[in-house]
C-alpha cells in the first residue's frame, strides 16, 4: 500500500499517550508498503522532536534513536518546485484554511492519487471534502 504520511501520525509513534491503534496500523503497513511525504515533512519531524526535548517528552537520546528508526522506514520525499508550491499550495490551504504546511500533505496525496494518513481533523475534513480516502480506514 503506497499512502501519503503526515508528522502529525509520525510524531505520535514516538510519544505513547499519543499512539492509537490508527497510528499504529499505520506504521504496521510500512512492513510492506511505502509513504510519501512532502518536502516540509523532515522539518516538521526534527521540529517536534527538538519542541518534545525542550518540554522533557523525550531526552535527546530517544529523539535521536526515534530519528534512526524513522530513516529504516520505506518513505520517500517528494521534491515539489518552488512555483508549484505558490501556486497550487497556496490557494489549495485558502480554500480550505489549512496551513500552507498541512495543504502540502493533500495536495500530494490529490497530485499522487494516494489514500492520506493524518490525525489533524481539519486536514481529514479538507481531504474528505476533496475525495482523498483516509488511509488505514
Amino acid at each position: 500500500m503506497r499512502f501519503v504520511l503526515d508528522c502529525s501520525v509520525t510524531l505520535s509513534w514516538a510519544f505513547e499517550d499519543e499512539r492509537d491503534s490508527h497510528a499504529i496500523a499505520i506504521l504496521q503497513s510500512l512492513k510492506t508498503g511505502e509513504a510519501l511525504v512532502p518536502g516540509i515533512w523532515p522539518l516538521e519531524v526534527a521540529n517536534g522532536l527538538i519542541v518534545a526535548e525542550r518540554k522533557n517528552r523525550l531526552s535527546e537520546a530517544d529523539a535521536a534513536y526515534f530519528a534512526e528508526l524513522l530513516k529504516g522506514l520505506e518513505i520517500k520525499v517528494d521534491a515539489a518546485r518552488l512555483d508549484y508550491t505558490l501556486h497550487k499550495i497556496l490557494p489549495l490551504a485558502r480554500e480550505h484554511k489549512l496551513s500552507a504546511y498541512d495543504a502540502s500533505y493533500l495536495d500530494l496525496a490529490l497530485r499522487e492519487g494516494l489514500p492520506l494518513a493524518t490525525r489533524d481533523q481539519k486536514l481529514r475534513l479538507a481531504a474528505r471534502h476533496c475525495g482523498v480516502p483516509l488511509a488505514g480506514k
